[in-house]
């Protein structure tokens, strides 16, 4: 039996992304957002009210980085998502974060986060709030690579929005491997 609860924002897992970005005088801003995703193939789409400071940094500058948020930096990840950037301009070092410029787009990656998608604006549409950006480069800390180079999720420790619960909860461990395991049903 199933029970309803109406139309909500319920999904799981829902990705903690922190999103950065450069005003016009080249502070860095940053904000969290857990409503976004993965576009296209190589775009990503984020829902981002245009009174955020984040926000209007991104339409003036026209680039930005969307970092994972992670267990490691947890407490600085939530900050930046209750401080309005509007009110306390320094926000990004008052979290204890450190940047430094991108060398693919004009926008600051967060050192304390070792994953980034690095993206040029492609779209916002104030009606829905729904922003585009094209991802140009997604680079990652050596500290989260696996023996083979790539980004190992144990090592990344990306955390995931309960919105039932209004929590983080950390991704688990591998269930299965992905186009392969259902072939047994074949």
């Amino acid at each position: 039996m199933r029970k309803n609860f109406g139309a909500k924002t319920w999904l799981y897992p829902m990705p903690v992304f922190i999103v950065a970005a450069y005003d016009e005088a080249g502070r860095p801003n940053a904000m969290n957002a857990a409503w976004g995703g993965i576009h296209t193939d190589d775009m990503v789409g984020l829902c981002l009210s245009e009174g955020h400071k984040t926000t209007k940094n991104i339409l003036a500058t026209r680039a930005f980085t969307v970092s994972m948020a992670t267990a490691d930096c947890l407490a600085a990840c939530d900050y930046v998502g209750l401080v309005s950037g509007n009110q306390v301009p320094d926000k990004v070092a008052r979290a204890g974060f450190h940047t430094v410029r991108s060398a693919f787009v004009n926008a600051p990656l967060i050192e304390e986060l070792p994953m980034a998608l690095e993206c040029e604006l492609v779209s916002y549409d104030e009606e829905s709030n729904h922003l585009v950006g094209r991802i140009v480069n997604v680079s990652a800390d050596e500290s989260v690579l696996d023996g083979e180079g790539q980004i190992d999720p144990a090592r990344l420790k990306p955390v995931t929005y309960d919105p039932v619960h209004l929590c983080y909860r950390p991704l688990g461990e591998a269930v299965g491997k992905a186009f392969a395991i259902g072939k047994k049903l074949k």
